[in-house]
């Protein structure tokens, strides 16, 4: 690119996480017309995942490096913190680019894989097929189009496991990851149950529920699930309901009522959970 020459700037994001309250990530889903741009995250590593329905060529340089080549749906690059990096493509492009905090990175690090974060860095990478991290890309997209059903505790989860997965497949230096067999003690099961259960009204983040057990937030995932037979979100949010179902049956609180009385943040909220997992709306569960 000529001196002279200035990047266009990429068109405003079709879905953004920024509003809602998602931490040490954002998630974004853009469709830019054919152009170039230019970007430096000093403090986020970038991923971006093609959803190009037809492949698009690029010129891309990052790190005193170029590329050149076809980018179609699934493909992916990332781009560590403090890389700057050019794009220039020929035809309508779509994308979803997630880019993650360094210091999450950088904690997860430390607490989940007993690594040196001094010494941490990420490598660079231009087209690269990673079906884990497409498949966590498309699960961000898809809480993104819906009305945060997962919620925080399943954005978090996602984001551990986002992070442990670039640490060991692009970390410059391989960690080896310890995974704990027999899911939580009994002890420390029922202390994280009786906390969900005592504040389902809340949002309950996935580092409360790790510290109750002093363990990463990864491990505790991981642990409880072998425990209990699902994620911690998906407990949660069946508890939820569970409790709403307890409300409209024994109570005559209006809806909205209960669903914010059970962590919903709105009626159509809970109604989309509730029948998901009961097959019926609170409103027909409420008068059966």
């Amino acid at each position: 690119m000529n001196a002279s020459q200035q990047p266009k700037t990429i068109c405003s994001p079709v879905l953004s996480s920024q509003d809602r309250g998602w931490e040490n990530i954002l998630v974004e889903q853009f469709q830019n017309p054919q152009g170039e741009a230019s970007c430096h995250f000093s403090d986020e590593h970038a991923i971006c995942l093609s959803l190009a329905p037809r492949p698009v060529r690029f010129l891309q340089i990052k790190g005193g490096k170029t590329h050149t080549g076809l980018y179609g749906k699934g493909d992916i690059s990332i781009t560590p913190a403090k890389i700057p990096f050019f794009a220039r493509w020929d035809s309508e492009d779509r994308y979803l680019q997630i880019r993650i905090a360094s210091h999450f990175i950088q904690s997860v690090a430390k607490e989940t894989l007993n690594m040196n974060c001094d010494r941490l860095e990420l490598l660079s990478e231009f087209r690269i097929r990673d079906p884990q991290i497409e498949a966590i890309g498309m699960m961000f997209l898809a809480e993104l189009k819906q009305e945060n059903l997962g919620g925080r505790l399943y954005i978090e989860s996602l984001a551990n496991v986002l992070a442990v997965h670039l640490l060991r497949q692009y970390g410059d230096i391989k960690p080896r990851l310890s995974i704990y067999q027999g899911g939580l003690p009994q002890r420390q099961l029922i202390q994280v149950l009786e906390y969900i259960d005592g504040h389902l009204e809340r949002d309950i983040k996935l580092a409360d529920l790790a510290a109750l057990v002093n363990m990463s937030q990864f491990h505790f995932s991981h642990q409880f699930k072998q425990a209990k037979g699902m994620a911690p979100y998906q407990y949660l949010l069946q508890q939820r309901v569970e409790r709403a179902k307890q409300l409209l049956k024994q109570t005559d609180r209006a809806i909205i009522e209960i669903a914010f009385l059970c962590g919903f943040n709105s009626h159509s909220h809970l109604s989309k959970q509730f029948r998901q997992l009961t097959g019926m709306t609170p409103t027909a569960y409420r008068t059966s």
